[in-house]
């Protein structure tokens, strides 16, 4: 069985709920950057589990990147919670961003039982809000390109480059370990073909939270082909899953807002 590699933080010896964090594309668990470096402050109270997906991190590549296979990953981890002492058998509040907001969603509607709460920051669940006009709009103009496509020739670095410079962001520096990720990115399986069951998600006993960037700064190339996809996303969800909706400026809201996202987990946590 392949063993992904999970970052723990807690101050709490050992006595606080447990939460599972899952990252997003071209990042990992406790990356500070993209990953959720901002959200140590939450080990006062709560033993952090960052993942590592299969491939970004320390964790093993696996081949091609796959949401199903990441599913099964945090599933397992969720099973294991219990047999960490002082594990109570009440399960682990869930975070994801992106698209491991998708694997989040997967993992908890096939195991309710293990999730004590779920928040998804700016989930990339497009396929669960396809019926949004502008997610549909999306999802036509991905159905165009075949995915996994890519020429041979363009390498990790081109992948980055155009991915941050060519839409107006800064790129981030291209260490050994951000290329591993952005490779990993390249060949992952396009999340817009992830079916996402909302009925399990919609039953559950606990809470959901949606949180969102409001995108007013963003470059407009950014803005157009992943804001507007993403915060359609989060609409449809909040609606769709009774879930509570928390718009932050920026559009990484828990790297550039991680006070009023750290605040909201806190809330969210012990409500």
């Amino acid at each position: 069985m392949t063993r992904i590699h999970v970052t723990r933080w807690d101050g709490t010896n050992g006595q606080g709920p447990h939460a599972v964090f899952v990252h997003n594309i071209f990042t990992w668990g406790s990356d500070d950057l993209y990953g959720f470096a901002a959200q140590r402050p939450l080990a006062d109270g709560f033993r952090l589990h960052l993942v590592d997906r299969r491939g970004y991190g320390r964790s093993a590549g696996a081949g091609r990147s796959d949401f199903e296979t990441d599913a099964d990953d945090v599933v397992r981890l969720l099973e294991g919670l219990d047999a960490v002492p002082g594990g109570d058998g009440s399960g682990a509040h869930l975070v994801g961003h992106g698209n491991g907001g998708v694997i989040a969603m997967l993992a908890a509607g096939r195991r309710p039982d293990l999730v004590r709460s779920l928040a998804l920051i700016q989930p990339s669940a497009f396929t669960a809000a396809a019926e949004h006009p502008v997610v549909a709009a999306m999802l036509d103009r991905v159905a165009a390109s075949a995915p996994g496509d890519l020429p041979e020739s363009v390498t990790p670095l081109d992948f980055l480059r155009a991915s941050t410079e060519g839409i107006g962001l800064p790129m981030p520096e291209p260490t050994p370990g951000r290329l591993r990720a952005v490779a990993t990115s390249m060949r992952e399986r396009p999340v817009w073909e992830a079916r996402i069951p909302l009925d399990p998600l919609r039953s559950a006993p606990w809470p959901t939270l949606v949180v969102c960037g409001t995108w007013e700064e963003a470059p407009e190339p950014y803005r157009a082909y992943v804001g507007e996809p993403l915060m359609a996303c989060a609409e449809f969800l909040g609606d769709a899953l009774d879930a509570r909706v928390l718009r932050v400026p920026g559009y990484y809201p828990h790297t550039q807002q991680p006070d009023a996202v750290n605040r909201a987990l806190r809330q969210f946590w012990n409500s």
